[in-house]
């Protein structure tokens, strides 16, 4: 009996699912043929399917909105976009077209907020929230958009010494935060974050600090869980001590009526993944309204800043198999046409999954399989998965006329600022095409060429040979 790739994959999970599809024995992505743009473009290239970005909005808003109204909770919500998972226009563009705030890490990300200003992409009104580190330029910046007559500027205040260095850049009102850092998971390599002040001294830095400062209203009390909101005794602890908190600073801080949940809600890395997202976002807020019943206090709004929710499931890199090797008699090697330390590099710094599948030979027998790339680096690879451990894939003839394509799926967060985008690549290999799908007014279908192949030209210039 012939145990072929589509059978291992029908047996194990559920498929066709959202997103993926088999026709006419090549793969789809959200229906968009890969093998059409196989054909158009070759590989390797990077995929970003736009509309994914805001049904994940959409999604996330209308969870929130439903729960709220199921729980009479009587604050707002405010969907942010946090700018440091993708700063492409063509990413933040297709956010604010479903009405998010924004959420900045560092001092160039003002520049861009300016840029989206010059545009009419957001206006004054926009909800800015500045999370990390504030450098003197970072400081500057932030106290401009206030001097400027934006009016919802939230700087969230990262450490004691940074109320200081802002009030001393504007003579106008502040609105600021607090970030309370949270005790880390257990198999953590340190103890408690070293974001935020520490939760035990967030009152009296407030009582002896804040609120003597005229000019300073406390807003916003942030919490952050690196790991994100997972139904865990860990988040629900670090949770609800977090209320607790906001519930005394609520009592002696009038102009404190919002709650900021960072860490952002999971994606689908495997095709077995399972997570209640309705009934997480109804946890979420029903635990806030039960809290702020028992401490007599009036719900706050919620701000949640998602980015990787956000993108991560727009984004893909389809590559070919342009070698087989078999270095023992265990060890089967696909090498690509690319480096995955370069494209992807998550999976070998921090063992990120992302969902694997081949694009054509679904009818092959399945084999296990290491994957490898084409740098001379050892950690050029990937053989694990979330669900099987070991890397299943179709078998294939060196006789073939159409080489092995294999596509890694939900890569749209975090891996190209981190790969370095456009820049010096591991063993000079360049950065891949990045293909752009959109859906025009007739809900066709649209791909666009966003950047070619990286050039030696452009290589060597950046290295000063040119």
């Amino acid at each position: 009996m012939k145990n072929t790739y589509f059978q291992l994959i029908n047996q194990t999970y559920f498929f066709p699912q959202e997103g993926f599809d088999n026709r006419n024995g090549y793969l789809t992505f959200h229906n968009v043929s890969l093998k059409y743009l196989i054909d158009k473009y070759g590989t390797p290239f990077k995929l970003t399917y736009l509309p994914r970005i805001g049904d994940q909005i959409k999604k996330a808003k209308n969870l929130f909105h439903k729960a709220m109204k199921a729980n009479n909770y009587r604050g707002e919500y405010y969907y942010c976009y946090c700018t440091k998972c993708c700063h492409f226009s063509h990413v933040i563009n297709e956010a604010l077209n479903h009405n998010v705030h924004l959420e900045t890490s560092s001092s160039f990300d003002i520049d861009l907020i300016r840029k989206l200003y010059e545009k009419g992409r957001i206006n004054k009104k926009t909800y800015l929230i500045h999370n990390g580190h504030k450098t003197d330029d970072y400081v500057n910046k932030i106290a401009a958009l206030v001097n400027d007559g934006f009016e919802n500027v939230i700087p969230v205040l990262d450490s004691r010494l940074e109320i200081d260095r802002l009030l001393k850049k504007t003579d106008k009102d502040l609105t600021v935060g607090i970030r309370m850092a949270i005790n880390e998971e257990p198999q953590s390599a340190y103890y408690t974050s070293r974001l935020g002040i520490r939760s035990s001294e967030i009152i009296d830095y407030y009582k002896k600090s804040l609120s003597r400062k005229k000019r300073v209203n406390l807003k916003m009390l942030h919490f952050f869980v690196d790991s994100g909101i997972k139904d865990t005794l860990y988040y629900w602890g670090e949770f609800r001590k977090a209320l607790k908190i906001f519930a005394d600073l609520k009592k002696i801080c009038p102009s404190l009526d919002s709650i900021n949940l960072g860490g952002g809600l999971p994606i689908r890395n495997n095709l077995g993944f399972e997570y209640d997202y309705k009934y997480m976002i109804n946890e979420l807020v029903n635990t806030i309204k039960s809290v702020c019943e028992e401490e007599g206090i009036t719900e706050p709004n919620i701000f949640t800043e998602f980015g990787k929710y956000t993108v991560g499931e727009s984004g893909a890199i389809i590559f070919s198999v342009i070698e087989q090797k078999q270095q023992n008699d265990a060890e089967k090697w696909y090498l690509i046409d690319n480096s995955l330390m370069n494209t992807i590099p998550d999976a070998w710094s921090i063992f990120e999954r992302f969902i694997l599948l081949p694009v054509n030979k679904w009818d092959n027998e399945y084999i296990q399989a290491n994957i490898g790339g084409i740098s001379c680096d050892h950690s050029d690879y990937y053989n694990s998965e979330d669900m099987n451990q070991q890397v299943f894939l179709p078998s294939y003839s060196d006789d073939d006329k159409e080489p092995l394509y294999l596509g890694f799926f939900h890569t749209g967060a975090y891996q190209d600022a981190i790969s370095g985008y456009g820049g010096i690549k591991h063993c000079l290999i360049p950065s891949p095409k990045h293909i752009i799908i959109d859906m025009d007014e007739k809900g066709n279908y649209v791909d666009r060429v966003y950047r070619e192949e990286q050039t030696v030209h452009e290589m060597l210039h950046i290295l000063g040979y040119e």
